[in-house]
């Protein structure tokens, strides 16, 4: 795509989102009176939130009507590597700017063309001066400023809790999440750190890949680390059954290895934040969106999946009431049912993720909170905060594995999880059997 400065003002940002008809108020982004090209034009010349949630609409089954489905996903696929780019004198300016002296002094060789463009920043490959091939990801000029106005803009937020199942419940508190979560993306050091702690929460794991940040060549608004060569996703749902088996039991490795072991979601979980190697092997890009679980949302989550694991339906249900939070009422059985359906891939083994599947699990979180507003206040659950960035990695992940389309052994690849944490002394006690 062209060069394209980022639209930083709140109304400015507003009045084109207003040019392709979008109902923001009443909901998500892509209830819109244009074309799914013009849609995704606007979205991505926007970048910043606006970016993000055409980007969850690009391949989370269940958000776009299945009318427009294919069309949609076409169009919006491009903001997870191709959207709208920065100028190279704003790129190197701001290099210059974040690490002193000359490009030159830094890079051995710098390639202006960049390898991807996405809602935040643009990754171009470089070399250092002893030779390694690195990936530097720069911030889009004036991106901070585009971000804040969206996480001023009401209607904007509305449509981000919609997309994440949680416009009907304790907006004020979901509400400091998301923009927490969001401002969190602009700082490429905190990314740094977290990517730190996955590489070591997964260190001596053959099949998950992290890449090396180097420091020396890192600051706020740019991120450099080690190049990584391998399939895109698309190449990757190509290829055989085999293989496309290995790659999902190893996402699925990484998401709940990280959640058991670490308390930590990797909540960003689209297609362009991986790349596909041999032997299984997955390399974890972005470590911008990084939510923590707390300690006791970790103890119920393990003791949930291990029953699911064991098929203790009763006890499975009650530990399901203290993970969720619910209260007696209309909500509580709808909410024990939704768990166990999102966790159907342990219950039953091997498993085969559809799309169908993804799409049912999204339209059953929208009939919860649409079903929130129609009971008493006392029967209302307050929703953990950080649920809103459950559900998306829950939306996004299955929705990667379905378009992989292989059934895989995920039981087994949390048994030998929970064997691994047992012996390091890591799991903590449990209140039921498992």
């Amino acid at each position: 795509m062209a060069d394209k400065e980022v639209p930083q003002g709140r109304l400015g940002r507003f009045v084109r989102l207003a040019t392709m008809g979008a109902r923001t108020s009443a909901g998500l982004l892509w209830n819109v009176q244009g074309s799914a090209q013009q849609t995704a034009e606007v979205l991505g010349n926007l970048r910043g939130l606006a970016a993000k949630i055409g980007q969850m609409a690009s391949y989370v089954d269940g958000v776009v009507p299945e009318a427009q489905r294919e069309a949609y996903e076409s169009a919006l696929s491009k903001l997870r590597s191709q959207a709208p780019r920065s100028s190279l004198a704003q790129v190197r300016a701001l290099l210059v700017a974040e690490l002193g002296g000359n490009l030159e002094q830094h890079f051995a060789r710098f390639d202006d063309d960049p390898i991807a463009s996405a809602s935040i920043g643009q990754v171009h490959a470089a070399w250092l001066h002893d030779g390694t091939k690195v990936a530097v990801k720069v911030q889009h000029p004036g991106i901070d400023k585009a971000v804040e106005s969206d996480l001023a803009n009401a209607s904007m937020l509305e449509s981000v809790l919609g997309a994440l199942g949680g416009n009907r419940f304790d907006s004020k508190t979901l509400l400091a999440v998301v923009r927490e979560r969001f401002r969190e993306e602009l700082d490429y050091t905190l990314e740094a750190e977290r990517a730190k702690g996955f590489a070591n929460e997964h260190r001596g794991d053959p099949r998950v890949i992290i890449p090396r940040v180097f420091e020396t060549h890192s600051t706020k608004r740019v991120l450099t680390v080690e190049f990584v060569d391998g399939k895109r996703f698309e190449e990757a749902c190509l290829a055989s059954e085999s293989e496309r088996r290995a790659w999902a039991e190893t996402l699925w490795r990484f998401t709940f290895k990280s959640m058991m072991g670490g308390a930590l979601l990797h909540a960003d979980p689209h297609p362009g934040n991986y790349v596909f190697q041999e032997h299984g092997r997955v390399v974890f890009l972005d470590y911008g969106c990084v939510q923590g679980l707390g300690s006791e949302h970790r103890a119920r989550a393990i003791l949930v999946h291990r029953l699911a694991l064991a098929n203790e339906d009763e006890a499975f249900e009650s530990a399901s009431k203290a993970l969720l939070g619910t209260r007696p009422g209309q909500l509580e059985q709808p909410s024990v049912d939704y768990m166990r359906h999102c966790l159907q891939p342990l219950f039953h083994t091997p498993y085969r993720i559809t799309r169908s599947y993804a799409a049912q699990l999204v339209s059953e979180m929208k009939a919860l909170a649409l079903a929130v507003r129609k009971v008493p206040a006392d029967q209302v659950m307050t929703m953990p905060p950080h649920m809103l960035f459950v559900n998306r990695l829950q939306f996004g992940l299955y929705s990667v594995l379905a378009r992989l389309d292989v059934a895989a052994d995920y039981a087994g690849v949390e048994r030998t999880i929970f064997k691994e944490l047992s012996t390091q002394g890591r799991l903590p006690e449990l209140t039921a059997s498992a």
